[in-house]
């Protein structure tokens, strides 16, 4: 015999979006170290955001000092720093939410990562546009 749980459990409830999501970030850990949990889920999605960040703003800042390609580059700027916020953003509410250090499940090492390649993308994303800036 099987059990079928009501569809609104298996949606999850669309208006407790928010704190299920938190719920979901700290949930225990009792994992080995090759599952994919949600920390480590999100952790790796913000290093990502962070990761396309910064090769956009590497690319800006090539074309802003003329190696390629024609303009200023402030599009691809904005580009960088709104990626790289994102995955300060997600870095850093992985690593507050995780309960336990490296090898637990929680993902603080992709945090940790997330935060720092975030970081070199606003920074480059900033160059950008302050050379865009003098130059305009």
């Amino acid at each position: 015999m099987s059990v079928r749980p009501p569809l609104g459990t298996l949606l999850g409830g669309f208006g407790s979006a928010g704190p299920a999501a938190a719920h979901v970030l700290v949930q225990s850990a009792d994992v080995d170290a090759y599952t994919l949990t949600a920390g480590r889920l999100w952790s790796l999605g913000g290093a990502l955001l962070g990761l396309v960040g910064v090769v956009i703003g590497g690319l800006a800042l090539a074309r802003s000092t003329g190696r390629i390609g024609t303009g200023d580059g402030r599009r691809g700027a904005v580009v960088a720093v709104v990626a790289g916020l994102a995955g300060l953003v997600i870095g850093g509410v992985v690593v507050a939410a995780a309960k336990g250090g490296p090898g637990t499940g929680y993902g603080i090492v992709g945090g940790y990562v997330a935060l720092v390649v975030g970081l070199i993308a606003v920074v480059l994303g900033g160059l950008v546009l302050a050379r865009a800036r003098r130059a305009g």
